[in-house]
């Protein structure tokens, strides 16, 4: 024999196994079954045949019906419409399903040995009447279930925006630490000391790009977005600077659509993506390889690609910190409208591709 707290933990496990909406009908149900036979054994002044068939009949009814109900509103997703649709859908399913419930009690009077309409109405006239007396009934329920769906629906945005928002600052910290390699830089600094002497107006230069680069670097956490045009010139100062180092290994090509520069982007994105075809295709080969950026405008969105020569690894497409921040910060930026693949689209040739929405008014001069 089970002991008292052993079987109460048991209840309360079952109970936990049970969904909300489940939980909420059956005790909903259970407490108008209970209220009405309240009122029956201590108002009511003569019996009636065949009450707690009758009351048993109509709550189980009422569940199914209601069940239903629920079914039609998340099948056609009711609840994701404008709120004036909401309103009118919650008034007109009560009506339909006040009337099926009046067809259902009427229709289960005239099969099962239970007589609830000793007046003698018609089928169609005797299913009216109930269903006017539970339109009420249902009305509440609706009103209810609504009520709890946008509750339900605010706490869920509420607990997505702070997780989102613990999410950015822990990517802001780490984007602050990650934005440059270290390794660039030091192989950036000993590339310009070698044209000190050789040429010097080439280092002023590279000086000068690496400056650039170091600059954007330490604004970037302060923006959200920023338009192509200055990240693809922050590029370029990348580029330039990786071409003193591979000198003729390294061959650059862009194909950029001028309408697409004032489209805005999260900075330093493309630097990741280019950064990781220096570290993963280019440093890789002997005879290096050739990069090329494309910018341009594909149906009804933004693509950004930047191919390489290389070859996709294992490691090469879940590299750490870079890929996935790319992921991360376009999800939280722009939702299920943007995304980021890598693949292999040639023999010797890998494509990092990224799709964003189209900004309307950065097409407007």
């Amino acid at each position: 024999m089970k002991s008292p707290l052993k079987a109460i933990s048991t209840f309360t496990e079952m109970l936990r196994k049970i969904s909300p909406y489940w939980l909420c009908q059956i005790c909903g149900w259970s407490a108008y079954a209970l209220i009405y036979t309240f009122f029956y054994l201590t108002i009511s002044t003569k019996p009636t045949p065949n009450f707690f068939s009758i009351l048993m009949l109509d709550t189980l009814t009422g569940l199914l019906v209601t069940h239903l109900m629920r079914t039609v509103i998340k099948r056609f997703k009711l609840m994701d419409k404008e709120l004036h649709v909401q309103i009118g859908s919650l008034i007109g399913l009560t009506l339909l399903f006040s009337f099926l419930y009046g067809l259902f009690i009427t229709g289960f009077n005239r099969i099962l040995p239970i007589e609830s309409n000793p007046r003698g109405y018609g089928f169609l006239n005797y299913a009216v009447r109930v269903a006017f007396g539970a339109f009420l009934f249902l009305f509440i329920w609706n009103s209810i279930y609504f009520i709890y769906y946008y509750v339900s629906k605010s706490r869920k945005e509420l607990l997505e925006r702070l997780r989102l928002e613990t999410l950015v600052k822990e990517l802001e910290l780490k984007t602050i630490k990650a934005h440059i390699n270290p390794h660039f830089i030091f192989n950036a600094l000993n590339s310009i000391r070698a044209l000190v002497d050789e040429n010097p107006g080439r280092a002023r230069t590279a000086i000068t790009e690496l400056s650039n680069i170091l600059r954007s670097s330490m604004k970037a956490d302060m923006q959200e977005t920023t338009p192509l045009e200055r990240e693809l010139n922050i590029v370029k100062d990348y580029l330039a600077l990786e071409q003193i180092r591979f000198e003729h290994r390294l061959q650059v090509s862009y194909d950029i659509d001028e309408d697409t520069l004032d489209q805005p982007i999260p900075p330093m994105m493309l630097q990741t993506l280019v950064e990781n075809a220096i570290k993963h295709g280019i440093s890789k080969h002997v005879d290096g390889g050739t990069i090329h950026v494309i910018s341009d405008f594909k149906a009804d969105h933004h693509e950004i690609i930047v191919r390489n020569t290389g070859v996709l690894t294992a490691t090469t497409s879940t590299d750490g910190f870079g890929l996935s921040s790319t992921r991360n910060r376009l999800k939280i930026l722009f939702g299920e409208a943007a995304s980021f693949s890598i693949q292999d689209i040639g023999a010797q040739t890998v494509e990092a591709k990224i799709i964003l929405p189209i900004q309307l008014h950065s097409l407007i001069k």
